[in-house]
């Protein structure tokens, strides 16, 4: 049985992506820290799907030997599809960031990312049909004001996943690597952002996406022979492309 395994599941776009897959016949791994989410969320793909095998992970992936087990945890699973999508924001000047916040996101948004590429890279190099996605943002192109510590993180994410997409598409490897770059969504990612409790996009935001609406993009990018899915900050058009930053390979 092969398995897609999607990391902050519990909200937004990585709950949607599991139903969404769970409709397609797809099994899963669904890893969050909240395991009432997870547990609804399983209720609702065995709905969806009632032949899925659901398996929950309920762990922090901002403590890096979580990060660690998790995977070695998996290892004896096939696993097709690897989808990086838990991770943070933070709305504040530089010089007013917490930085107990700012390094927990950066272990999230960067480390654990990262840890996890690296050990599906190492196992999966060879493997027909595999997949790997990490989601980045479209302030993963583009600075947005008092957002620049988060856009960092994902400047990081999207120059590392174009470029490892670049180094196993040169090295002839089977597994694919790819990056969905969202713009505003309607998901937790506010809230928690901002470190408020009921921010309403209808009211605050002139273009966003749902959270379904961009599960159905992240399924198009995972079809499709792009590195790159990416919302256009002005036309908030969806667009798959090749990678944007220069490789000198």
């Amino acid at each position: 049985m092969k398995y897609t395994v999607i990391t902050g599941a519990s909200s937004g776009i990585g709950y949607e992506t599991a139903k969404l897959l769970a409709g397609k016949g797809k099994s899963l791994v669904l890893v969050a820290r909240r395991t009432s989410e997870l547990e609804k969320l399983r209720d609702e793909v065995k709905q969806i799907s009632p032949d899925s095998d659901v398996i929950l992970k309920s762990i922090d992936l901002s403590d890096n030997q979580n990060v660690h087990d998790l995977y070695e945890g998996l290892k004896e699973l096939e696993i097709e599809t690897w989808i990086n999508n838990a991770g943070f924001g933070d709305f504040d000047l530089v010089q007013d960031i917490d930085l107990g916040k700012i390094e927990k996101m950066l272990r999230l948004n960067i480390e654990a990312l990262t840890i996890l590429s690296s050990l599906f890279v190492r196992d999966h190099h060879d493997v027909e049909g595999t997949t790997l996605v990490n989601i980045s943002s479209a302030g993963g192109y583009r600075i947005v004001p008092n957002a620049v510590t988060y856009c960092a993180t994902k400047f990081y994410v999207s120059a590392y996943t174009e470029g490892l997409a670049q180094e196993l598409q040169k090295g002839g490897a089977k597994l694919r690597a790819k990056v969905l770059a969202p713009a505003a969504t309607e998901t937790e990612f506010a809230d928690r952002s901002r470190g408020e409790v009921g921010f309403d996009y209808s009211k605050n935001v002139k273009k966003y996406h749902t959270a379904a609406e961009m599960a159905g993009f992240l399924h198009q990018l995972i079809e499709s022979d792009a590195i790159v899915g990416i919302v256009d900050g002005e036309t908030y058009e969806f667009e798959l492309r090749g990678p944007l930053f220069n490789y000198a390979g």
